[in-house]
């Protein structure tokens, strides 16, 4: 087996080809407006709700440049991501991208690096469901959810109900349909940036200068050191790439919905920021798991304005497992399209149009993974693989442009290689930032992804097979 046989890439023109394969086509049904709604879906979430405070503990009201500077380190990857989807319209994000331009082994490392990484982020944020329902609850009606049926066993309970069911239902809601799942989405995108605009005006008649003073107290270190943590407020807006196959004019709408959304998301994190600083001392931020409620109960004096936050809070994380949760379901059927991973998993339902058998397979096994396991233990993977994912696109760019300088590409990265290089070099960094455990995990299941690749993927994969394309077998296959 020659090494080079392992970095065959597949013709962007046959990816798309694929893609009208009866029984395995996908409905086009998103639209520009809907598309972007499921970035800022997937964006706004968590992150916004939980992470500032983490990130004011480290930078003080410095957050702010936190913010700043970890959109500014998305912007890059956002760019390279914008497009490569636009110049393969293909469902299945970085995976298709590493297929078309690094070669199959790559592709196979990325999607199976994905398949990990949004798994443990919609069962993570699940979890993070059944906290803040509990946090709801008690904001409004003083009330809780038993720790039985809303912790994990390690944690006292014995089983997270709310976990489970924000997760078969959205399950439910995406084996119906894309065009009904996206409609719903961007019902609960308006909500929450309602939600967070009610906190910015609230907060502003709250508002306290002193609160800024010292600004930077752990300096330029501590500032960096935030964006390292707030940068994952920011993951989401890769899976708007997943929808590339649905999408109705994806040479378009795909930059638009991707820069769109991580403008509108900063822009959104910034303001909150700034306001939150002013109402609430950065410890108090520091100190709560929920700390925009707790700047308006506490740092404003408002609490039912804590509950309305609460309430945010909710809507904002189910529609962040609903577009994360789409995302995977998405990736693997592209896998299984192209014939890495079982064949026959990637059928589309002639009712719903959608990849059913995927979907109810993946939302079982999160909702158990969210039922049992608790958040801390769940959560570890999750950054690795994104900033891992982008690496290669960044890439991806790169190689695309010297192999293939003649593609049609409707959206170009500007100053191509210095943008794509100075992307993989952030994500580099904050690679390096992450703890030893984290990344010797991460080793281990790309080990074990290796392991599936040599015993089944490379004997079954499309590409080498000549299985219902217009490409000839790969020699020594």
């Amino acid at each position: 087996m020659a090494v080079r046989d392992l970095f065959v890439t597949r013709s962007i023109a046959d990816l798309v080809k694929d893609t009208a394969t009866e029984g395995e086509q996908l409905k086009k049904s998103i639209g520009p407006v809907a598309l972007t709604a499921l970035g800022v879906g997937a964006i706004i979430g968590t992150g916004i709700f939980v992470v500032i405070g983490q990130g004011a503990g480290l930078a003080g009201p410095g957050v702010i440049l936190a913010f700043i500077l970890a959109g500014v380190t998305c912007a890059f990857s956002a760019l390279s991501y914008a497009e490569l989807s636009a110049a393969v319209p293909v469902s299945g994000s970085a995976y298709t991208f590493s297929y078309a331009t690094l070669g199959e082994l790559v592709a196979f490392i990325i999607g199976w690096d994905l398949i990990l990484e949004y798994g443990v982020s919609v069962a993570a944020v699940a979890v993070g469901w059944g906290g803040n329902i509990n946090e709801f609850l008690k904001s409004a009606f003083d009330v809780s959810l038993p720790t039985a049926i809303s912790q994990s066993p390690s944690e006292g309970g014995v089983f997270n109900i709310p976990a489970v069911v924000v997760v078969l239902g959205i399950t439910l809601l995406l084996t119906i349909g894309t065009r009904e799942s996206t409609r719903i989405n961007a019902v609960m995108v308006g909500v929450k940036i309602a939600i967070l605009l009610f906190f910015i005006v609230v907060a502003i008649t709250a508002f306290d200068p002193t609160h800024f003073t010292p600004f930077a107290p752990k300096g330029v270190p501590g500032i960096a050191a935030a964006a390292s943590t707030i940068f994952f407020a920011y993951i989401g807006f890769d899976a708007v790439t997943t929808a590339s196959e649905e999408t109705k004019k994806p040479a378009r709408d795909l930059p638009i919905a991707i820069i769109g959304s991580l403008l509108i998301s900063t822009v959104l994190y910034v303001l909150v920021s700034f306001t939150a600083v002013g109402i609430a001392n950065t410890k108090t931020l520091a100190d709560s798991d929920a700390p925009l409620s707790t700047a308006l109960r506490e740092g404003a004096g408002i609490p039912w304005a804590g509950a309305v936050l609460s309430l945010g809070a909710l809507i904002a994380i189910t529609s962040v497992v609903l577009v994360i949760m789409y995302g995977q379901t998405r990736i693997f059927f592209a896998m299984c399209r192209d014939g890495l991973l079982p064949r026959r998993l990637a059928s589309v339902s002639p009712r719903f149009g959608t990849p059913a058998k995927i979907t109810v397979g993946f939302g079982i096994l999160i909702a158990i993974l969210a039922a049992l396991v608790p958040l801390s233990v769940i959560v570890e993977l999750t950054n690795i693989g994104t900033l891992f994912a982008f690496i290669l696109v960044n890439i991806g760019v790169i190689v695309l442009r010297r192999t293939r300088p003649d593609l049609e590409r409707p959206f170009k990265v500007p100053f191509v290689p210095v943008f794509p290089a100075i992307g993989i070099i952030l994500c580099g960094y904050l690679i390096v930032q992450l703890p030893i455990e984290t990344k010797l995990r991460f080793v281990v299941w790309l080990i074990i992804g290796l392991v599936i690749y040599f015993t089944y993927s490379r004997s079954h994969s499309r590409l080498r097979t000549g299985e219902k394309t217009d490409l000839p077998p790969v020699e020594g296959a």
